[in-house]
């Protein structure tokens, strides 16, 4: 059974900082694309940042370029967002996202999401 579980959510003030956490299990990590998305009130839910399995690259919206990082650490099955200088606009629920291939075959896989408020 596949799970994707993340965690470090809240409530933070402008300029601070979060570090968001997923944890994986039922496939195999190591060889998943993972990513993080968001989706605020309203709106539709969008990339904010992805890595790649092998080499680990990565990618950021332009939104979040500079202030976030994401991470892997593939002895824990875990895939990390570190979140700084955050603002208002950054408020959202925040998605876990893997893409595991098995035999030719593309399985996308969702966490529950978590929340994450950015206000004074």
């Amino acid at each position: 059974q596949v799970q994707l579980v993340e965690s470090g959510g809240g409530l933070v003030q402008p300029g601070g900082s979060l570090r968001l956490s997923c944890a994986a299990s039922g496939f195999t990590f190591s060889t998943a694309t993972m990513s993080w998305h968001r989706q605020a009130p309203g709106k539709e839910r969008e990339l904010v940042a992805h890595m790649t399995p092998d080499v680990g690259s990565t990618n950021y919206a332009d939104s979040v370029k500079g202030r976030f990082t994401i991470s892997r650490d593939n002895a824990r099955n875990t895939v990390y967002l570190q979140m700084n200088s955050l603002k208002p606009e950054d408020t959202a629920v925040y998605y876990c996202k893997a893409v595991s291939w098995l035999f030719g075959v593309r399985r996308d896989y969702w966490g529950q999401g978590t929340q994450v408020t950015v206000s004074s």
